[in-house]
C-alpha cells in the first residue's frame, strides 16, 4: 500500500490545499527571464546556429514583462522544441531548455 498523499496532486505546491490562495498560473517572470538569458548564453557557446531560438524566448518573456500579459507559449514552445531536438544530452543547452519547458508547463 502506498503512503503517497494523492489528495493534493492537482497543481503547484500549495495549490489545491484547503484555504490556499496560490495562483496556479502565476509565473516567476524574473526567474524565467534569467534562465532564458542563461540558455541564450549557453547556446552561443554550444550551438551558435540555435541562438536565434533563445532570443525568441527572451523577447517573448520581455514582452510579457512589459505588457503584463502571459507569455506567448506557442512561440516559446516552438523555440524550446527546436533546441531540445538538436541539443545533445548532458549539455547546458538541453538542461536550460528542460527547465524552461517544465517551469512554463509546456
Amino acid at each position: 500500500m502506498s503512503t503517497y498523499n494523492f489528495g493534493h496532486v492537482n497543481g503547484p505546491a500549495g495549490f489545491g490545499d484547503p484555504g490556499s490562495t496560490a495562483d496556479p498560473y502565476a509565473l516567476d517572470l524574473e526567474s524565467l527571464m534569467h534562465t532564458a538569458d542563461r540558455l541564450t548564453e549557453t547556446l552561443h557557446a554550444e550551438y551558435p546556429a540555435l541562438v536565434g531560438h533563445g532570443e525568441v524566448i527572451q523577447r517573448e518573456l520581455a514582452l510579457s514583462a512589459e505588457d503584463g500579459l502571459p507569455p506567448n507559449r506557442g512561440r516559446i514552445r516552438t523555440a524550446l522544441e527546436v533546441v531540445a531536438i538538436r541539443a545533445a544530452a548532458g549539455t547546458g543547452s538541453l538542461t536550460y531548455t528542460q527547465h524552461l519547458t517544465h517551469a512554463l508547463g509546456l
